[in-house]
This record gives C-alpha cells, structure tokens and sequence, in this order.
C-alpha cells in the first residue's frame, strides 16, 4: 500500500494500492469488521462485537499505514483496528472485486449443455484417495452439473463411502440411502420397471437435496437406460422463446405431495414454483416431479389453464431430442449431479428374476459439498506453494 486516509465527509477510508489503483471502505464496515481479539473470535473467525454497540456513524480520529504494510484505524472512543493488506484487497468494494470474491466462493460459473455433451468423468478410487482429483470432481459438479464415476465396487455402501469423502448423508423419509428396485405395492414410481419422466427429485420437500448420488449395481438385461437435461439451459431456451410461460412457471406456486412408509411414515406437502430464479432473474433451482405433482391446485380458475400451457412448453422442450443425454449405467458406475439443476429420467426396462436391476441411492446438500470443495480447493492450493 502507498497510503490512506479518511474522507470524512464521504465516511469512507481511501486506501492507495503500489500499482495506484484506489480501493473505498466505508467506515462503519470498518468498525464492523474490526480483526482485533475484542472483536473477532479468531479460532472461529466469528464475530463478538454485538450490533447493538456498533455505532453505525461513527468517524475516525487518526488512519495510517504502518511499517508492516497495515492499515490502522484509532477511532473516537480510542479503540484500534488493524487490517492486513490483503485482507483488504479481497474485500474491495469494486465491481470487478466483488465478482472475484463470489466466484472464489460460490464457484458461480456455468457450462450449460444439451445432447452433445461429454460427461465429465472420473475415477472413483482416485476421488476417495486422491484431493485433486477429488477437487476436479466437485469443481465439475458444479460447472456442468453432473460427473460419472468409474471403477467403484458393484456392491453396497459404495455411496455411504462416497459422501464420507464429502461430509456426511442426507437422511430423508427413504433413509439414509435407498434402494432403486421393483418392489411390491412400491410407495414410488421409480421403484417400479416403468418408464420414469424428466424430473428433480422430492420437489415435496420444502428444502430438496442438493445432490444425488446413483451407484449401479445390478443392470436391467433390456432397456433401463438413463436420460438427463440441462434445467437451466432448457429453461433459458423457455425464457428465450415464450417469455409468457417463464413468468408463469417462476411466479405461480405448485403444490407437490408424497405420502407413504419407508424409514418412517410420511405425508409431505410443499408449494414451489417449478423454475426458481434470483435478484438477477437467473434460473438457481428447477423443482419438477410430475409423479408427485399434487392433483390440489392451489391457483384462481383464470390460472389454471395458463399453468398447463406453460407447463406443457416447458416439457416440450426438455424432451427435444437435441436436449436429451442418454446413457446406460453398467455396474460399478456412481452417476453424481445436481439435482436442484438437471432433470432425470429412466426408460422403462425388463429384468430376469434372479438379477433384478438394482441401484443404490443417496442424497447430499450443496452446503456440504460446497464447503468441502472450498477446504479441497485451500489444501490443493497449499500442497502446490510448498513445491
């Protein structure tokens, strides 16, 4: 840093960087965010100064840069706060700073796809044992939505071992993990040797997992093959071509339901819209499961019909076969992906007796993943420095 000082007037800290490029900090940020050991929890990096002692007009008595290349801040009840320079460098209030800090984050970018995608794949054994090419895989789970695991054992636990490499199970009505089977009276559609639509999975949930995991085991010996789409992509083609249905689908709210036995008794009820968009209008999360989309429809008699017909667009557009991956599991593959993002379906298939097509399920949250991305991201980047 060259210097800083205080623009009293603006209430804001103006720091000068070697290149010159200048960098603002509004003071009550500043005192809000104070590093010292009053204020910061440092072995948490939490915050103990409480709101209601912040004084949100506070000015400055003395700003300088000290010998160690910190900003020192004395403000009028004499408290000091010391900020290291690149600390603050990340946390610049410009444009093109805040996007760089979001991205380090949130690994925002997306690479939308259609049918002639190249799923990403992996070695299963190398994501367990090896962090960076557990770093890959996540990395491209979230950049493209979906990655195929090769090489894991056909046989259970297999998923269990695979969310332990992460964090930990999402435990949800069907259990920790789940058996894809055809069962007798089966308490859901995917349990039986029929064709399975273009979904996300448990919409009947207020708060849907994040990410699934799919791990073949046995295969179906005629049909069975899997189908996944893009939701994001397929639903800015939506927004493209019928802007009409795109607001119907992202302002009306839906109900889903499931109802039945498995790790407990279940009756679920939930309203979603089916495409959730952000602040900024883009796509964040589709929620559709035409199996469990409830028959009560909670909408004024004028909306109905306009629901359907933007409903039906949608779909449309999602079995575009130039929007369809198809592919067929063989055993030992762990399919992973996002399910708040892509749609999955199934062909309908014929099993022999005694070698039923089997998959093994399990759900996770974004918020494990993502933190465990970040912890792979910090350690890989560290391994690579002390070379």
């Amino acid at each position: 840093m060259r210097h800083a000082r205080a623009l009293d007037e603006e209430r804001l800290v103006e720091v000068e960087w070697e290149d010159g490029v200048q960098s603002l900090y509004p003071f009550t940020w500043l005192r809000d965010n104070c590093q010292c050991s009053l204020c910061t929890l440092k072995s948490a990096q939490a915050r103990k100064l409480l709101m209601s002692d912040l004084d949100i007009h506070t000015g400055i008595d003395v700003v300088e840069v000290t010998n160690d290349n910190k900003v020192s801040i004395v403000w009028p009840d004499q408290h000091t706060s010391m900020f290291e320079a690149e600390w603050l460098k990340k946390r610049s209030f410009s444009q093109e700073a805040r996007q760089t800090m979001q991205e380090e984050l949130f690994f925002n970018e997306r690479y939308y796809w259609d049918s002639k995608l190249h799923i990403p794949t992996a070695n299963y054994q190398d994501v367990l044992n090896d962090d960076k090419a557990a770093l890959a895989w996540l990395v491209a789970l979230k950049r493209v939505g979906m990655v195929y695991l090769k090489g894991a054992p056909a046989q259970l636990g297999q998923v269990a071992r695979l969310a332990e490499r992460i964090g930990y199970l999402r435990l949800t009505f069907y259990g920790h993990t789940w058996q894809v089977q055809d069962k007798y009276m089966a308490n859901n559609v995917a349990y039986t040797p029929g064709r399975l639509s273009l979904h996300t999975d448990y919409p009947a949930l207020h708060f849907a997992p994040g990410v699934q995991f799919l791990h073949c085991i046995n295969q179906a010996e005629k049909g069975g093959e899997s189908e996944v789409v893009d939701g994001f992509h397929t639903a800015e083609q939506l927004h493209r071509e019928d802007p009409e249905a795109f607001h119907t689908l992202t302002s009306l709210l839906v109900d889903f339901t499931d109802t039945g036995t498995d790790y407990c008794d279940f009756m679920l009820q939930s309203k979603k819209s089916i495409i959730d968009v952000n602040a900024q209008g883009q796509v964040v999360r589709i929620n559709y499961n035409n199996a469990t989309r409830d028959s009560v429809l909670d909408l004024p008699l004028h909306q109905v019909q306009p629901f359907y017909r933007a409903l039906k667009a949608y779909v449309n557009i999602m079995n575009r076969r130039e929007n369809v991956v198809t592919y067929k599991m063989e055993p030992g593959d762990i399919m992973t992906f996002d399910n708040w993002r892509l749609l999955h379906g199934r062909r309908s298939y014929v099993s022999r007796p005694d070698r039923l097509r089997h998959l093994e399920g399990a759900y996770l949250d974004w918020d494990e993943v993502m933190s465990r991305l970040r912890i792979l991201r910090k350690s890989v980047d560290e391994a690579d420095a002390t070379r």
